[in-house]
């Protein structure tokens, strides 16, 4: 337990008597019935066995912020840190602050925001390996960092920025809501080190003393909608109609006086100059996850090409299972599909506990992703291993592992789209992600298949001539799909009033150039496609259409990712600002752990130190060196 000391301020103390029987949102407080088992159980705080006495334990508590009172001392923030542990390029508790008018009448309003332990925590349901827990004590949100193996996902779905991905560690941490000082009924120790009394805490719902406001919402925090976060808010002081954020972040908020809310709109912070951003766009941290997606929707349009379109009436591709087109076409499916899933793998936090992601298949739609993908990897490994053997049981397999690899392939296509549907991440949330991901699947696909058959046959014969034919109409129709989708995407994002109509806006500035040129190169390759569909096969139309479809696809996909701007809260102070990202690359301080900025700039770092010690060291050293890299 923790150590209560004697000197300890009567304000530190817990001090909720009577309380509410609901929340705001309809759900009960009281977090378990009387009779429940979960009672009287202990946490095992620190291998204490003892069980706490406060008499709210099972109602859940929240954190209560004055705006009116926070002065931006980072007193919260230094606290939380010295009481955790938490590393110098962590911060489980951050200050930011939205600002509004002009001198003389300039206003600055801080926000101290942590975890809210939600009533609907979609860390808990998003991570794959099941390393949160929402508990009946306090309703606190606890996640074990030992359990995770880094693969982000809770900071991509929490609209609040409260997970921490550690890129040294390789691992998530985030506030644990002091749950070994509530126990002793003491407040957490950012409310205890507030220095302006603008932190407080206790049974959700109840307004503190001397305070007469609980709003759910004020100017620069995301939707409640999404998880029902248990903080509340006091803001008596009137604000200007629009706040606007000290961050790289182009947003403002102006206020809505029918609803009484503060809603994100776009800041044109940048201008409207049009810029390539090359660098950015291609070498981003989430490269991994580009490669990853194209190469498995890739793979799986491949896939049911073989397997499928002969059973549709497709004749034309019952070529395909000629041993001569088979192999090679095998080979390649194999091959990309392996690139795919080992830099999906090397891309997390602790690659060696990449089994953990199957540990939550009942919510997780990552978990379901990797457990599709894995099936159809194993069943096209099975296929590509019985499917050239001319024998009845060795095609009984093949046909087993085929029918495995199409349904499974379809699961992890499906549930791969669904993982991006986040509320946090408008961008994303929108039904051309499916329309991209499908298109991908159709136009790629049909790709491997044609360039295998042109290397596997001759173009000039009938069969040849007709398989490409239909590839090429395929590909149409893939990337049909996909330009469909990124015309109403654009059209829905620009005409939207929050943090999608914001990554539009850098679609169109930061990376507008990059972003015509994509345009332009899928357009060119959908010519091409029904050229050829039309017209036939020739060589010189077929190279030139791979190269536009492939560089067009990398570019398409390598927007998705860089483009996104999640509703997470105002930043300004080091690396909570987004372009202090951008800074900190610029003047070297990347290369410093302690910043936390590009990690993916670490994993070479640790792969060149392992590569000398290769050459320089002994067997022990190489081990020991090997443990060091994943994180032991």
């Amino acid at each position: 337990m923790f150590e209560v000391r004697n000197d300890e301020p009567r304000y530190a103390f817990l001090s909720d008597k009577d309380t509410k029987a609901q929340n705001r949102y309809g759900q009960n407080i009281e977090l378990t019935e009387p009779s429940s088992e979960l009672r009287d159980k202990s946490l095992c705080i620190n291998g204490d066995s003892g069980i706490g006495e406060n008499p709210n334990r099972y109602k859940q508590h929240g954190f209560y912020f004055n705006s009116d009172n926070c002065i931006g001392c980072h007193a919260c923030e230094s606290a939380c840190s010295e009481k955790n542990d938490v590393p110098i390029h962590l911060a489980f508790r951050s200050v930011g602050f939205v600002e509004g008018g002009t001198f003389p009448d300039y206003q600055r309003m801080n926000i101290s925001m942590a975890c809210n332990h939600c009533d609907e925590p979609v860390c808990l349901t998003g991570c794959p390996t099941r390393a949160y827990t929402k508990f009946a004590e306090y309703g606190a949100v606890l996640q074990d960092p030992d359990i995770c193996f880094g693969c982000g996902y809770c900071t991509w779905v929490c609209p609040y920025n409260a997970p921490q991905l550690d890129p040294v560690k390789g691992e998530v941490s985030k506030c644990n809501m002091c749950v070994d000082r509530l126990e002793v009924n003491l407040k957490p120790a950012c409310v205890a080190a507030c220095l302006g009394n603008a932190l407080d805490f206790g049974v959700i719902e109840n307004i503190p003393e001397n305070r007469v406001q609980a709003k759910a919402e004020i100017p620069g925090f995301p939707t409640t909608d999404i998880t029902h976060p248990n903080i509340r808010f006091q803001q008596t002081r009137s604000t200007h109609r629009e706040m606007t954020r000290t961050d790289a972040m182009p947003l403002k908020y102006h206020r809505d006086d029918k609803e009484g809310k503060f809603k994100p709109v776009v800041d044109e912070k940048q201008g409207r100059e049009k810029y390539w951003n090359l660098r950015k766009l291609l070498t981003s941290h989430e490269s991994a996850h580009v490669i990853f997606t194209l190469c498995t929707q890739a793979t799986v349009g491949a896939f049911l090409l073989l397997i499928v379109a002969p059973l549709l009436g497709l004749d034309s591709l019952a070529v395909l299972h000629n041993p001569d087109v088979l192999l090679p076409l095998l080979v390649a499916m194999v091959t990309i599909s392996t690139v795919g899933l080992f830099k999906l793998n090397m891309h997390l936090g602790k690659p060696h506990r990449f089994y953990r992601g199957f540990n939550n298949l009942r919510l997780s739609p990552v978990s379901r992703e990797i457990a599709g993908v894995s099936m159809f990897y194993t069943g096209l490994l099975g296929y590509a291993l019985f499917a050239l053997f001319d024998n009845a049981f060795s095609q009984f397999l093949a046909n087993t592992c085929a029918f495995i690899g199409v349904i499974s392939g379809a699961i992890g296509l499906f549930y791969m789209y669904k993982l991006y549907r986040i509320p946090a991440r408008p961008f994303w949330n929108h039904w051309q992600t499916g329309s991209a991901f499908v298109g991908s699947m159709l136009s790629l696909g049909a790709l491997i298949v044609a360039v295998t058959s042109i290397f596997s046959l001759s173009p000039a014969t009938l069969e040849a001539q007709a398989l490409l034919q239909t590839v090429t109409a395929i590909i149409v129709l893939g990337l049909g799909l996909e330009s469909v989708g990124h015309f109403f995407h654009a059209r829905d994002m620009q005409a939207s009033a929050n943090e999608g109509a914001a990554s539009y806006y850098r679609q169109v500035t930061q990376y507008g150039k990059s972003y015509i040129f994509r345009n332009l190169l899928l357009g060119f390759s959908l010519l091409l496609a029904m050229k050829m569909a039309l017209t036939g096969f020739d060589t010189g139309t077929g190279l030139l259409l791979m190269l536009s479809m492939l560089v067009s696809s990398a570019f398409g996909r390598s927007l998705f990712f860089v483009l996104v701007i999640p509703t997470t809260m105002p930043g300004a102070f080091f690396w909570k600002n987004d372009g202090f990202v951008e800074h900190a690359k610029a003047t070297g301080l990347a290369d410093a752990p302690q910043h936390g900025v590009a990690y993916e700039r670490h994993h070479a770092f640790k792969m060149n130190e392992l590569m000398q010690t290769l050459k320089e060291n002994s067997l022990k050293d190489m081990l020991d060196h090997i443990k060091w890299i994943f994180g032991k």
